[in-house]
């Protein structure tokens, strides 16, 4: 069974623009059945969330989005069916943030340069929860007319080599799995055609991840092509992951996809909800158990 699902997406706890009640509520009236709050490398939206899925009658999943260096790149981990309590998922989390907070500092100093009055502050005014992201500074830089919209403000300042760069200095794939893992929870490489990185390092990837116990991979993402969804399915095929799906999203304004407004698992490919694991650490958890 092809099941309504979106399990990625951001609220206003990162760099998303509803809160996590409006998310919720959006999601459901969207029609998505199974739906993740996965912010980036925070939790703090979860069970405010599970309880408003709770009284619309929405199954819940808590999950995380934690940022990774792997080989000198970054890439994203999605943790689903966690225990936000977990002590050291929190300690690690925090660790992340306060890098986060840093690297701040370093971004607006260089937006400084170029010429952008108050980056920083600028910023900030976006970020409603502990979370400063690139992001955050986009939607400034937009505001400021320096670019149409978020993804030209990344090209322009924010990627390698542009003026607004700071490289990022991550949690490990095996620190972020043993985060999850530690947590309850399922562990998921996100968005895996987004990154710039060639077929054999990405197979090296993910046999890292698999051996670390890493069991889903997001084929069908709201940043995905069609024909990436494609590739990437038969790529989970060939290494017998899970396959996971999610739109992403993070704006009205700023689409990927919309909630749940995604493809079918493709047909001989195992959707991660029908795994063992699934059943064991989601299939019967309910949302008031975060309550």
């Amino acid at each position: 069974m092809n099941l309504h699902c979106d399990l990625h997406s951001h609220s206003t706890v990162s760099d998303g623009t509803l809160t996590p009640v409006e998310m919720v509520l959006r999601a459901y009236e969207k029609g998505v059945e199974v739906f993740a709050l996965t912010d980036h490398d925070a939790t703090e939206g979860l069970k405010e969330a599970a309880q408003t899925a709770d009284k619309v009658g929405l199954q819940f999943v808590p999950g995380i989005e934690i940022s990774v260096t792997w080989s000198h790149q970054t890439i994203h981990i999605v943790g689903l069916g966690i225990n936000p309590d977990d002590e050291a998922l929190n300690q690690g989390l925090k660790v992340l943030r306060e890098f986060r907070g840093r690297r701040g500092e370093e971004i607006a100093l260089k937006l400084e340069k170029k010429g952008l009055e108050n980056p920083l502050v600028g910023a900030k005014k976006f970020a409603n929860g502990e979370i400063l992201s690139r992001t955050h500074f986009a939607r400034y830089l937009v505001e400021q007319g320096r670019a149409k919209d978020i993804r030209q403000v990344f090209k322009r300042f924010l990627v390698k080599g542009k003026p607004g760069y700071v490289a990022g200095k991550w949690a490990s794939l095996e620190d972020a799995l043993s985060w999850i893992q530690g947590a309850g929870g399922i562990a998921v490489i996100a968005h895996p055609a987004r990154y710039k990185i060639s077929a054999t390092r990405l197979r090296q990837l993910i046999t890292e991840f698999k051996e670390l116990g890493g069991l889903g991979f997001e084929a069908i993402s709201g940043s995905h092509s069609p024909d990436e969804e494609i590739r990437m399915a038969q790529l989970a095929n060939q290494f017998d992951l899970f396959i996971s799906k999610g739109s992403d999203f993070h704006s009205p304004e700023n689409i990927y996809r919309e909630l749940g407004a995604m493809q079918d698992v493709p047909a001989g490919s195992i959707p991660l909800w029908h795994s063992d694991a699934w059943k064991e650490k989601i299939g019967l958890q309910k949302s008031s158990d975060l309550s």
